[in-house]
């Protein structure tokens, strides 16, 4: 059943050859995310194919299939990636598929996505817009047919009077009284002085 094989330290056999690897093996490599740990600091950009995530600080743009932010990560430039969680400091544009914002993430900067999650208790101070392909279009870019000019105003009618004050905009918390316009001046009858009070009609 078992015999003793006669092994010689000669060459070895020019027929055998190493085991190719395995699919399963290198699939697995490309599963296993880069971990950029708390006290790394980069500066310059990042890119990868797959999945990072980012504890240390950052100064320069990052590129990725998916993205995580940690709640002491820090980075100061552009996000662009199919899936980005944000948990820690972000200045700058974000452009992703997926974007969530945790409880604990601070975004200064615009985001374009195609979805978007915010955790209450996030800061965002930017803008956001939705997107079909937001990993082409730019952060700043808008529409254009949006126009920031002001609208036309239609021509008064005829008995509109003529010298009707033209509505202010008013800045949130910054409101002003309003100051009552004077009536227009009726034909045959002339204005009451100050002090006076008004004839009942």
């Amino acid at each position: 059943m078992f015999t003793k094989k006669d092994s010689s330290p000669t060459a070895p056999d020019a027929g055998f050859q190493q085991p190719a690897p395995s699919k399963r093996s290198s699939s697995m490599k490309s599963k296993a995310p880069s971990i950029l740990s708390a006290d790394l600091v980069i500066h310059g950009s990042i890119a990868s194919e797959g999945e990072i995530q980012l504890d240390g600080t950052v100064e320069g743009d990052v590129r990725a299939g998916s993205l995580t932010i940690g709640e002491e990560a820090n980075v100061k430039g552009e996000i662009v990636a199919e899936t980005v969680t944000i948990r820690g400091r972000v200045q700058g544009s974000v452009r992703a598929r997926q974007v969530q914002l945790t409880s604990t993430a601070r975004v200064e900067g615009d985001v374009v996505h195609a979805t978007l999650a915010i955790e209450s208790g996030a800061f965002f101070d930017g803008h956001c817009r939705r997107s079909t392909d937001p990993m082409t279009d730019k952060a700043g870019a808008r529409p254009a047919a949006r126009s920031d000019a002001p609208a036309s105003r239609p021509a008064p009618s005829a008995g509109a009077p003529q010298n009707a004050p033209e509505p202010q905009p008013v800045s949130a918390g910054m409101a002003k009284p309003a100051t009552p316009a004077a009536p227009p001046p009726s034909s045959g009858a002339t204005p009451p002085s100050s002090g006076a009070t008004p004839p009942k009609v």
